[in-house]
């Protein structure tokens, strides 16, 4: 399994949400690339990177650090937040950017997730933010009229490799991941899965390694120091 220990951009700093909520924000730092470089030196080989603001309203207001990350750093760089168009894609791919995750485009606007699909093919990801049963949109701000198993099968239909998934409700929370979920869905569907939201102890690392979960996202455990990002890795490559 894959670690994705993750930085999210707001105002060019590294912060985190509780559940998604804008107004309940935390600054961990105001220079993301030396975390990334903290990332790298601990044995990470990827990172997850999303740009708050640009999932609110479809900017790239933070691509500069992105950039930094994927041309500094050997790290494997996955970028999400408000990718809602073919131009801002190629931005981000002549960035540097190993794999470009759309949300709200993936659920709204299916002429551009089959176009991106087909141009850069498994360098797109899809994020399923579930709210409720639900896949919510916009930031987590509004919530779609997919439920989860309905968005999976049609995503795996559109040719989309992987989908990173989210439980708001656990995200942020230091509560744990919702095992039975991915487990559920890694059942169910041949599709690469990244679970995120709740990753919150060595267990949650053990219990979705052992799923064969192609992945998980270490957030707000990181930084408060509830994960060991090395002891993770080593966990995860058994």
């Amino acid at each position: 399994m894959k670690i994705f220990p993750a930085i999210d951009l707001y105002d060019g700093k590294a912060v985190r949400l509780y559940k998604g909520d804008y107004d309940n924000m935390t600054v961990y730092s105001s220079n993301p690339i030396e975390i990334a470089r903290d990332f790298e030196a601990a044995g990470a080989k990827y990172i997850h990177m999303v740009d708050l603001e640009g999932a609110k309203d479809g900017t790239t207001p933070n691509i500069g650090i992105v950039s930094q990350v994927a041309n500094e750093t050997k790290l494997f760089v996955e970028i999400g937040g408000g990718i809602r168009s073919m131009e801002t894609l190629d931005k981000y791919f002549s960035a540097g950017v190993s794999r470009a995750i759309l949300g709200t485009a993936a659920v709204t606007d299916e002429v551009f997730l089959k176009a991106a699909v087909e141009k850069y093919g498994k360098k797109i990801a899809v994020g399923a933010d579930i709210k409720d049963g639900l896949v919510a949109i916009k930031g987590w701000l509004e919530k779609s009229e997919y439920t989860t198993d309905a968005f999976f099968e049609k995503m795996c239909s559109l040719g989309v490799k992987t989908i990173i998934c989210t439980d708001i409700s656990k995200d942020g929370a230091m509560k744990g991941t919702n095992r039975e979920l991915y487990k559920e869905l890694s059942e169910k569907y041949s599709i690469d899965i990244v679970a995120s939201g709740g990753v919150s102890s060595i267990d949650d690392i053990k219990a979705l390694s052992d799923m064969n979960l192609y992945g998980a996202i270490i957030g707000k455990a990181y930084y408060i120091g509830a994960i060991d990002l090395k002891e993770a890795i080593k966990i995860s490559e058994r």
